[in-house]
């Protein structure tokens, strides 16, 4: 389903971004990694005050609902951080951010560590494989490439 007509993407580096927004975008992030997904590590890496990363986050009714990070990791980039708010969920947020980090990363290689159970949501969106399987924080992870 497409995003709903009341959603909003927006997209900032993190020091153009409203302290308010940047505080929800983390809780966000906190919420569903740490939280929900029972995985304590630190959510915080530091990528995010690269000056090249981009936040990206989908708004509903003003509130944030979805959230990607897109990153330089030298010619190439990487999406990465993809949550979205559980009541927000199957709305095709998610998707929609996916498919702007993919335009925004101008025809470049885009790499990602995809969860494995979502290994085929992110094929349709042109992601293969592209090395084993690992575990990251006792969850399994797919490297995968889009070019």
């Amino acid at each position: 389903m497409p995003a709903s007509s009341e959603s909003r993407i927006h997209a900032a580096h993190l020091t153009e971004m409203d302290p308010a927004t940047l505080y929800a975008v983390m809780r966000l992030r906190v919420d569903v990694f740490v939280v929900e997904q029972e995985c304590p590590y630190p959510e915080l890496d530091g990528r995010d005050l690269e000056p090249d990363a981009l936040m990206m986050w989908a708004e509903v009714n003003g509130a944030v609902a979805a959230h990607v990070r897109l990153l330089c990791d030298g010619e190439d980039r990487r999406i990465g951080r993809v949550a979205t708010d559980r009541a927000h969920r199957g709305r095709g947020l998610a998707a929609a951010l996916i498919r702007d980090a993919m335009r925004r990363a101008e025809g470049r290689t885009i790499r990602l560590d995809a969860q494995a159970h979502l290994e085929h949501w992110y094929a349709g969106f042109g992601f293969a494989v592209d090395g084993p399987p690992f575990l990251e924080d006792g969850i399994p992870h797919v490297p995968m490439i889009a070019r």
